[in-house]
């Protein structure tokens, strides 16, 4: 069974379980697996069958975005990260802001606690 990471603001959907396992050879078998046993995360992770724009999917750290979607393969092992978009900038006049795509760094495994790791660049 691959292991399902859950982020915290999510959790309330899972009873607090900030991993869940799942049966399935695709992410989207395993997501939809997942949500048959945890039926509240189905809005949140989903909109018309797709993966909602603000949710990024990781099997094994890799973006199914940039493999093959919901049809991204899932072996038994496998870990599958659901993480929430991260957004960023300066609150301040004079501060350097950074997010994802403007020069910081990002790894999925930070962010399912609900703190990412992003690193301002200048």
């Amino acid at each position: 069974m691959a292991t399902v990471r859950i982020p915290s603001v999510l959790r309330k959907h899972t009873d607090g379980a900030a991993k869940v396992t799942a049966d399935g050879a695709t992410v989207g078998e395993v997501l939809q697996a997942v949500v048959a046993a945890h039926p509240g995360l189905e809005e949140q992770l989903f909109d018309g069958g797709a993966v909602r724009g603000f949710i990024n999917v990781y099997v094994d750290d890799e973006d199914i975005r940039y493999v093959s979607g919901l049809d991204t393969p899932v072996g038994p092992d496998s870990e599958v990260a659901v993480m929430p978009a991260v957004a960023g900038g300066s609150g301040g006049s004079g501060g350097s802001g950074g997010s994802v795509g403007s020069g910081g760094s990002f790894d999925p495994r930070d962010g399912v606690d609900g703190v990412v790791g992003v690193v301002a660049t200048a």
